[in-house]
């Protein structure tokens, strides 16, 4: 799972060697800036770098939301975004490609070029929530989407609601559609494997299954946070994109992720007064209680205050 067009030192070399001993993964990621950090690239690269692997982030656009609601978008064009990514793919190789919020059809097309290109990196999808969008471009994001790539990849990610309103829109069964149901449907268009988060479960629960259309691979059970979340799937996805771009099977790669993502909801804070977002760097918070003194000379820094710049515009 390597890019055939970057150069590489001769098999077996020292260079080779300390490389394979200390380059974490590299994942590409297309996904839209989101000024809030809730979520896109901010949230990916995050949740990347925690897993360990790192991130090659590629702009597709740029929200323009607070920490409740997304308010608008303004998408990049295809060829900036195809360039930003062939660019470093010609340098660096890519063991697995993540896809967010592509903002336009245009835009997915160019990224379904370029992984058909790299037929060989498999390809984690996260379908967001498009409810804030109007319903004409939701509708044709999410033909492009059905159409272009959901036959290259290899892993699609969302929400048990959004997804059964995307792809089993016509369910007229009286119970809702299970995660098989849900992977029966992606695999029609080419998606071998389906992760599905926020079953609802009884006694505030979730499940979170992943499934083929044949059998559940496996599944994760959760008790509802009572909070509301911006930000979890693409927290999600990228975990897990990194996880299995660090050589994880995709049975435990979606383990440790579902485990992951627990526990940033479980740390999340709200930096403003809308949504609370995952705490994705949860392990770097101090154990120390704030009131337990401490001998360590940078602590005699916690109440310096920082004097106001002075320069004049």
């Amino acid at each position: 799972m390597t890019n055939p067009n970057a150069p590489l030192p001769p098999s077996g070399s020292p260079e080779e060697e300390a490389d394979d001993l200390v380059n974490p993964a590299c994942v590409m990621v297309f996904n839209a800036s989101d000024p809030s950090g809730a979520g896109g690239l901010a949230g990916d690269v995050t949740a990347i770098a925690s897993v360990g692997a790192h991130a090659l982030p590629v702009v597709t656009g740029a929200y323009a939301r607070d920490t409740a609601e997304i308010f608008d978008h303004f998408p990049f064009d295809e060829e900036a975004v195809a360039e930003q990514a062939r660019t470093i793919l010609e340098d660096v190789p890519v063991q697995v490609i993540k896809v967010g919020f592509a903002g336009t059809p245009e835009v997915l097309s160019a990224i379904a070029e370029i992984a058909a290109d790299y037929a060989d990196v498999p390809l984690v999808a996260y379908m967001p929530n498009l409810s804030w969008w109007n319903e004409d471009q939701i509708d044709g994001y999410l033909d492009a989407f059905r159409e272009l790539l959901l036959p290259q990849t290899t892993v699609l990610v969302g929400n048990h609601s959004t997804l059964w309103r995307w792809l089993l829109p016509d369910w007229t069964s009286d119970r809702p559609p299970g995660a098989r149901d849900l992977a029966k449907a992606a695999a029609e268009v080419g998606v071998p494997y389906t992760l599905v988060t926020g079953i609802p479960l009884p006694d505030q629960f979730v499940d979170n299954v992943l499934a083929t259309p044949q059998t559940i691979l496996g599944n994760e059970k959760f008790e509802r946070f009572e909070a509301v979340f911006s930000g979890a799937g693409d927290t999600l996805s990228a975990a897990l994109a990194a996880l299995l771009a660090s050589g994880s099977d995709l049975e435990a790669a979606t383990t440790e992720a579902l485990s992951y993502l627990d526990r940033c909801l479980d740390g999340g804070f709200r930096p403003g007064m809308g949504n609370v977002l995952p705490d994705r760097l949860f392990w770097a918070q101090p154990d120390t209680p704030e009131d337990e003194a401490s001998d360590d000379p940078a602590s005699a820094l916690q109440g310096f205050a920082l004097p106001p710049h002075d320069t004049k515009h």
